[in-house]
């Protein structure tokens, strides 16, 4: 299984409009030209939702449904796919505020951080040396393009950064 980590400093939004902006999953195709095709269904009764994804991936679509949990208290969505392309597919967005002396920023006060973490297997054994790569790098540069769409300039982490963070 594969595990893509994008983790972005964010200094002209608060974690809680960064949240906000994040939910807005119908707004993503048009803040990249990967993203074909997002449709959110109504929320069940106990908040999550079901949104079905279309996505450019090398010369052809990425297709899938996933199930979407918002926890506002945490500013956390989880997702999961339900069925598609993949044979396995989930994650989580975080928005959170953090001293910014072991993210890269250069403000004192605090800022926001978003991490996507996400973990993946397109089930094709055969070809996972060559298909995982190119899926983990276009799901890593479709999201830096969609953070910047959505949240204005942002400034990914290094991995000095996130080893700091974590241990800091």
């Amino acid at each position: 299984m594969r595990e893509v980590i994008v983790q972005v400093v964010v200094e002209e939004r608060t974690a809680r409009q960064a949240y906000e902006l994040i939910c807005d999953f119908r707004r993503y195709p048009e803040l990249t030209d990967k993203v074909n095709e997002v449709v959110v269904h109504p929320p069940e009764a106990d908040g999550s939702l079901r949104s079905d994804w279309s996505v450019i991936f090398r010369n052809g679509l990425m297709r899938w449904s996933e199930l979407d949990r918002f926890v506002p208290e945490t500013l956390t969505v989880e997702f999961e796919q339900i069925k598609g392309d993949f044979e396995i597919f989930r994650g989580s967005w975080v928005c959170e505020e953090r001293d910014p002396e072991n993210t890269g920023a250069t403000r004192a006060t605090a800022v926001t951080v978003v991490t996507f973490r996400s973990e993946f297997d397109l089930g094709i054994p055969s070809l996972a040396e060559i298909l995982d790569p190119v899926a983990e790098s276009t799901l890593r540069d479709n999201i830096l393009r969609i953070l910047e769409g959505l949240l204005g300039r942002v400034t990914p982490m290094t991995p000095m950064d996130l080893t700091a963070a974590r241990h800091g």
